[in-house]
């Protein structure tokens, strides 16, 4: 009987195309993939280390599926906890199986032909008596997409020093991929939306100056969007949103533009390192907005990173009500090891920091839902992602609120709704049940 394998992937969308390139070579290699984690042979979590959250639902799910898993099944963790707290995981997570972090095969405990698996940027270290395969997590196959959307990691790792992420230190430096092997993992994936995501999107290409070089995105854009409907970008720096790259974006059918600003005081910026201020900010979306009225925006600030003072706080509520974006998300500074910010004096006390994003938070799903409101009896074209459930180029798919529409509009195909009500976050199209559709977005507004 070919054994089975289960997958649980926690954390960002960078880390949802590393397991879909797990699971394209497991399926390769001849198991077979089961939802259901009890049945598996070989259970798999694809971590995320992001934050202190995410570090500890990492651990809780971990500890679920150990105790779900059928008698004899492997369990394996991977992913970004697994190369950032290795060691620490091996000597206090009896429960797991195998600790493999980037670039270390996975022991399936099947078929010697079957039981190498590598992730990640770095060269194969053996853990088994077979050869390790020189696998390229980046470039690894993938099977078509079970959505009409998909995403398509074109880079690995990132270049910048930001104050408050630990990210470079475990996913190394930026590593852009060849447009060749991008457009060929579009090809494959035959999705009618494509989501391009990485750590740093807009530098896509500069770390290959011979081949690509700066602004290497714009083209980018243009190529995938060529070969489908829609072409969304997520993660933007914004000191490198350039006219070309906006032309790009507005060109590609979806005018959707998620800006990491992280804050808006220049002087709390700079203690960030980071780039930028709400002066600018606001020029540029207002800029964009001249170009197209219908652009939706995204972005998402860190409350109470060390040193923010409450005139840094009233700034950033200033720019929020002033940005009027589309959708925001805010979240509690989070001290990371092997951070700039670690060591910083002016901690924000923790109650303080609760205050502060709570009324972040209010503020901007008022502004949310308000903007939902405006675009009842207006028509928008949707992609129908699943019975019920579709979404215009506002809505990023598992981020945003999503359209409920009729069930009778099938999945993968594209459709001009009427919207009838706003219930928050999502719409409701016209000819809708009210018990049609479900609300996707765990985040929403943040």
């Amino acid at each position: 009987m070919t054994s089975r394998f289960y997958v649980e992937t926690l954390g960002c969308p960078k880390n949802e195309v590393d397991s879909e390139k797990l699971v394209g070579t497991l399926l390769a290699q001849g198991l077979s993939a089961t939802d259901d984690e009890s049945e598996a042979d070989v259970v798999v979590v694809n971590t995320c280390t992001f934050i202190e959250e995410a570090r500890k639902e990492s651990i809780d799910t971990i500890l679920a599926l150990s105790e779900r898993r059928k008698k004899g099944a492997r369990l394996v963790v991977t992913g970004c906890m697994a190369e950032r707290y290795g060691d620490e995981l091996r000597a206090n997570l009896p429960e797991a199986d195998q600790i493999a972090g980037f670039g270390v095969a996975i022991e399936t405990g099947v078929a010697a032909s079957a039981t190498a698996v590598t992730l990640g940027k770095k060269p194969g270290i053996a853990v088994t008596a077979q050869p390790v395969p020189s696998f390229d997590l980046l470039n690894l196959p993938r099977p078509a997409s079970r959505t009409p959307w998909a995403y398509v990691k074109i880079a690995e790792g990132c270049d910048r020093n930001c104050g408050f992420c630990a990210i470079p230190s475990f996913r190394g430096p930026q590593r852009s991929r060849d447009v060749t092997s991008i457009l060929r993992e579009v090809d494959e994936l035959q999705a009618k939306e494509i989501v391009l995501v990485a750590q740093d999107l807009a530098s896509y290409g500069k770390d290959r100056p011979d081949e690509l070089g700066a602004g290497s995105i714009v083209d980018l854009v243009r190529q995938v969007s060529a070969k489908v409907p829609r072409t969304r970008l997520l993660y933007l720096y914004p000191s490198d949103l350039s006219d070309e790259l906006i032309d790009a974006i507005l060109a590609s059918g979806v005018p959707y533009f998620d800006l990491s600003l992280q804050h808006v005081s220049k002087p709390h910026l700079r203690r960030m390192r980071r780039w930028g201020d709400g002066e600018r900010f606001l020029k540029r979306i207002a800029d964009i907005r001249t170009r197209e009225a219908d652009a939706a925006f995204r972005s998402n600030f860190i409350v109470g990173y060390p040193g923010e003072t409450e005139d840094d706080h009233d700034q950033l509520l200033s720019f929020v009500r002033e940005a009027s974006l589309d959708w925001c998300g805010f979240f509690e500074y989070s001290p990371e090891e092997g951070t700039y910010a670690l060591n910083l004096p002016d901690q924000v006390p923790a109650g303080l920091m609760h205050e502060r994003i709570a009324e972040l938070r209010e503020l901007q799903d008022a502004i949310t839902a308000s903007k939902r409101d405006e675009l009842i009896d207006a028509s928008v074209e949707v992609l129908v992602d699943e019975p019920g459930v579709g979404r215009s180029h506002r809505e990023a798919p598992q981020i945003d609120g999503i359209i409920r529409v009729p069930t009778s509009l099938a999945v993968g195909s594209f459709a001009t709704v009427r919207i009838a009500d706003a219930q928050g976050p999502d719409l409701v199209a016209e000819g809708t049940d009210a018990n049609e559709g479900s609300a996707q977005g765990a985040n929403h507004a943040g």
